[in-house]
């Protein structure tokens, strides 16, 4: 029987992953990558991944089990850079408070909208929702990306406000990725990676925004005491 790779990076005989087939999964994943964003995930064979990479079903076995082993692979890997991007792109404020601006600019920076990742994350979406255990893996997967966003917004508290519509920190988090999730769908249909994140940028900024603050009252000028008529009209005399 073929050795597998378990997710913690060893194989089945249960020694480490040499750096040989760290490389051969690589390209694989790569190959994988291309040919499921080309065909969908469905009308995809081991043979066209092995075909794309250079390698034989020999290399593609000693590394999945099977196709679905590798498409799981393949999310995981691009979920964790997504979710390590965010994070990273929340940390870089120096205190507690949170510049929404320059936090909501940086994470539309750094936020995966490539067109074929989408097409491969709505394949994967798709296949999750018609099998139960790949459904929770990612369930685990969006819960990570929302920790991090919740996390950065909790150590805001009492900093910066947060619209009470939204809840606690975690309403706020899964308002995020939900605004990122409809950007997404839009992206797929019409192509415009521009509009996409200049729209993403307006739903985030109004999502973290408190709109609720009181605005100071306007400044008005007292009241003139109003001056008598050079001319007063005459009193009108009962009839």
């Amino acid at each position: 029987m073929a050795a597998t790779v378990d997710r913690d990076g060893t194989g089945a005989a249960g020694g480490r992953v040499t750096r040989r087939r760290e490389r051969t999964r690589a390209r694989l994943l790569d190959a994988a990558f291309t040919v499921f964003a080309a065909k969908g995930f469905g009308r995809v064979s081991i043979e066209e991944v092995c075909e794309a990479a250079g390698f034989s079903r020999g290399a593609f076995y000693s590394n999945f089990a099977s196709l679905d082993e590798l498409f799981f692979a393949l999310y995981r890997d691009r979920a964790e850079l997504i979710a390590g991007q965010v994070a990273d792109a929340l940390a870089r404020d120096g205190g507690p408070a949170l510049d929404v601006p320059a936090a909501v600019d940086r994470v539309t920076g750094v936020l995966l909208l490539d067109r074929d990742w989408l097409l491969v994350k709505t394949d994967f979406l798709v296949h999750a929702a018609r099998a139960p255990a790949v459904a929770a893996t990612l369930l685990a997967h969006r819960a990570k990306l929302r920790a991090a966003i919740a996390d950065r917004l909790r150590r805001a508290r009492g900093h910066t406000a947060l619209p009470a519509v939204l809840g606690d920190t975690d309403g706020a988090a899964r308002a995020v990725v939900a605004a990122y999730d409809g950007v997404t769908v839009q992206l797929l249909l019409d192509q415009d990676l521009t509009a996409a994140r200049a729209w993403l940028k307006q739903l985030l900024t109004a999502l973290l925004t408190d709109a609720t603050t009181p605005e100071p009252p306007e400044h008005t000028e007292p009241s003139q005491h109003t001056e008598p008529s050079e001319h007063p009209q005459p009193a009108e005399h009962p009839g």
